[in-house]
């Protein structure tokens, strides 16, 4: 089943074949100030050398018997001013990658929202929200720190493996033996650590988008829990979930735990200084230079104490953005059909042999073949299930049949551009959705330049203004998510509003009049046959008064159309539909 969405192109091409060369391609983006940072760290690390060498002569200086005090002043003012220096570098390290940081999580929060709208229903059907709201929140962030702390923590001090090398030359070539087998065994301790704490950090990550869905879907079904006294089971599953995290993340600190670059640490501090000792009682170095060299090894704790947590910081953003990638890389045959037809409906609409199953097997609908003319009204029953609302979806879109084809003003709806065409066509559907925002701003959502007597007027030809008025603020009043704060007829008015603010030119209402009273049902219905004059309507609806004005009727019945025609014809000629007028009558 091919679906398409509306796919808005992020600003610039990312690498998506694996997290590395994603993230990667983010950065690279920002490269000038990544280079900011790479500068400040290669300076920090080589002015961090220079003590080490000063004290060597400071201490030969000492132990000459006739210590010159210019050489007590000349090593102080360069250790000085090589430190502040260092300072600066490492501000500028810092600010590099932190900057660097910064922008790339922007940019990734950026291209995960636009993938996320564009996405098909199916797509969205079938995810937790509470799972994406972890990756496009937390997993973003672990992302961030990628770069800071996590590279800004490793290229800083990587670079303080190799000082030992330097010193060790400058003083005695086979002083090399200890810092070069030290780099060696740490390189690989180091890779071996990455493969064995990468499932680990993974098992992190999903344990906590379990979590998080769990916690939403409690959250968002509160009145359900309660209704149903399941508050205590509910408590226990999020125990449950909630173990599952803190033992994944107790795994990753057991191998935290035993990072053996600390061992060999320990290992080539005690070999370097008995190796330095040994060519000084050889007589082949001076006892200064044994100081100079064991000062240079100190520099390899910096990036084996820092490793273990940068280290760990790094596998757990590229977990984070295997999971982001995985979400954006599903359907990736999305297209908007940049190039397609973008005229002006007319309103005909044709359905040719078309057969539909949302999970490209079981089919929903079947055989569908039928022609509406621009300005009728359709209205279309059945009984629960029988493809009535999956018929109306493919009108704009929202899923693609699996054979046949479906038309507006002859042209197939995949030739269509798909903003042009969802622009044109207005759906309502019975559980409305509106957003924590002002009254006027919802009836706007769909035209956002809209003046207020636009709005104004669009509402009360809803019926929806007499309502809006008494609320506290009008329609500034702020309705609370998902309109909680408003009953369920005035969310449907509001909608409707919204619908014909829009001015579209086909209107589909899927039993979206079903919470208006009975107080209101004559001034709605009014409405909505105003609003039907002049575009092709399509009304899913279980209402005689609607039923009956309609031009046609199609009667669904297990995926295909029992009977079409009007209201008389199909009183006349089809059994089904007679049931379904008389249950609407009872």
């Amino acid at each position: 089943m091919a679906i398409s969405e509306v796919s808005i192109p992020f600003r610039y091409k990312t690498k998506r074949s694996s997290a590395v060369s994603w993230v990667a391609s983010h950065a690279l983006r920002h490269w000038y100030i990544f280079l900011v940072g790479i500068i400040g760290a290669i300076g920090n690390a080589a002015l961090a050398s220079v003590p080490a060498l000063q004290y060597g002569l400071v201490f030969e200086n000492l132990t000459s018997g006739n210590p010159s005090p210019s050489v007590f002043l000349r090593a102080g003012a360069i250790v000085g001013i090589s430190q502040v220096s260092r300072g600066f570098l490492q501000f500028f390290r810092n600010f590099g990658f932190e900057v660097t940081a910064q922008r790339i999580e922007r940019d990734v929060r950026d291209e995960f929202y636009i993938s996320l709208l564009g996405k098909s229903m199916t797509f969205h059907s079938l995810q937790s929200v509470g799972d994406l709201m972890a990756r496009a929140t937390n997993d973003i962030r672990e992302v961030n720190y990628i770069f800071s702390p996590g590279l800004n923590t490793v290229l800083g001090s990587i670079n303080f493996l190799f000082i030992p090398l330097g010193i060790a030359v400058s003083i005695h070539p086979v002083l090399l033996l200890t810092p070069v087998l030290f780099i060696i065994f740490y390189f690989l301790s180091i890779a071996h650590f990455l493969k064995i704490l990468e499932p680990v950090t993974r098992e992190v990550r999903s344990t906590f988008g379990t979590l998080n869905s769990r916690l939403a879907e409690d959250i968002d079904g509160v009145e359900t829990v309660k209704a149903a006294s399941q508050e205590q089971a509910e408590i226990d599953r999020f125990k449950v979930n909630s173990q599952a995290f803190r033992n994944a993340n107790v795994k990753q600190g057991d191998i935290e735990a035993r990072f053996i670059p600390l061992l060999l640490l320990a290992l080539a501090m005690g070999f370097g200084l008995l190796h330095a000792l040994i060519l000084y009682r050889q007589g082949l170095i001076p006892l200064s230079s044994v100081i100079t060299f064991f000062s240079g090894l100190s520099m390899l704790g910096f990036p084996t104490n820092s490793s273990i947590r940068s280290y760990s910081q790094i596998s757990l953003g590229l977990a984070s953005a295997r999971r982001l990638l995985s979400t954006m890389n599903s359907e990736n045959n999305l297209d908007q059909n940049e190039s397609g037809h973008s005229g002006v409906i007319n309103g005909k609409v044709n359905f040719e042999n078309v057969s539909f199953a949302y999970d490209g097997n079981n089919l929903n609908l079947q055989d569908i073949t039928f022609q509406v003319n621009p300005g009728q009204t359709v209205a279309i029953v059945g009984q629960t299930g029988s493809g009535k609302t999956s018929l109306v979806r493919l009108i704009n879109r929202t899923y693609d049949p699996l054979s046949g084809s479906v038309k507006i003003d002859g042209i197939d709806l995949r030739d269509w551009k798909l903003d042009s065409l969802r622009g044109q066509i207005s759906i309502i559907e019975q559980d409305i959705f509106l957003f924590s925002k002002s009254v006027a701003e919802n009836i706007a959502f769909g035209k956002p330049n809209a003046t207020l007597d636009e709005i104004i007027m669009a509402a009360k030809k809803a019926q929806a203004n007499g309502f809006i008025e008494e609320l506290p603020e009008g329609y500034d009043t702020v309705i609370g998510e998902r309109g909680a704060t408003i009953s369920g007829g005035q969310r449907q008015r509001l909608a409707l509003a919204r619908a014909f603010l829009t001015d579209p030119k086909i209107l589909i209402l899927d039993d979206s009049t079903s919470a208006i009273d009975s107080k209101t049902e004559d001034e709605i219905q009014r409405a909505i046959k105003l609003a039907s004059e002049g575009r092709t309507t399509f009304i899913i609806t279980h209402r005689l008064s609607q039923i009956r004005w309609a031009d046609l009727i199609i009667v669904m019945r297990k995926g295909r159309i029992s009977a079409i025609g009007t209201h008389d014809q199909l009183m006349e000629t089809s059994k089904s539909y007679r049931n379904i007028f008389a249950e609407a009558k009872e």
